[in-house]
């Protein structure tokens, strides 16, 4: 199992120490970049982990959040993109049916690249309606590592919060998440 970490522009400090990857909030919606994309991507770089970049999706307009999320998302070979699925701020959501065009849209702009869904385990049971993930699922389950209360595969679970985001992804190495992020 590889180690990782997610971050948005909350997280001004982290350690990379003991890290294989991390993913940095990019955008959300069709208003909002992460004012500390570059320097927190720099950092990720730097230490020569694999870097994600992810997507807050809100309800409608899926085809133009993806657009979004793509021109404002630096573009390097082995990079994985990601949408996350989950209740926004205001207590709304985007549809299944809204994270598969966004998941499609993104594929379809940056065919090169691994396209992973991100969402918790209440959405993943309650709310998806196709079992779409694009290239894999990332789910959070909070509890052991590893072991998310699912009956899906799997690439990657976020099984803590606390301090940070704390994910394992299920490669044998790192070498082998970036042949598959690479592919």
């Amino acid at each position: 199992m590889l180690h990782g970490i997610d971050v948005s522009a909350y997280q001004t400090e982290f350690d990379t120490d003991g890290l294989d990857f991390v993913f940095v909030k990019a955008t959300e919606g069709r208003s909002y970049v992460n004012p500390r994309l570059r320097s927190q991507v720099k950092r990720v770089r730097d230490a020569e982990c694999v870097v994600g970049f992810y997507h807050f999706l809100w309800p409608g307009h899926a085809k133009d959040q993806a657009e979004y999320f793509v021109e404002r998302t630096p573009d390097k070979e082995g990079d994985l993109l990601a949408v996350d699925w989950e209740r926004t701020g205001e207590g709304t959501r985007a549809s299944s049916a809204d994270k598969d065009r966004f998941i499609r849209e993104v594929k379809r702009l940056r065919p090169h690249r691994r396209v992973l869904l991100y969402c918790n385990r209440s959405f993943w049971v309650g709310h998806d309606t196709s079992s779409y993930v694009g290239d894999g699922l990332w789910i959070a389950d909070y509890g052991k590592a590893a072991a998310p209360r699912i009956d899906a595969d799997w690439r990657i679970h976020q099984y803590t919060d606390d301090p940070l985001d704390k994910n394992v992804a299920d490669f044998p190495s790192r070498e082998a998440l970036r042949a598959w992020a690479e592919a």
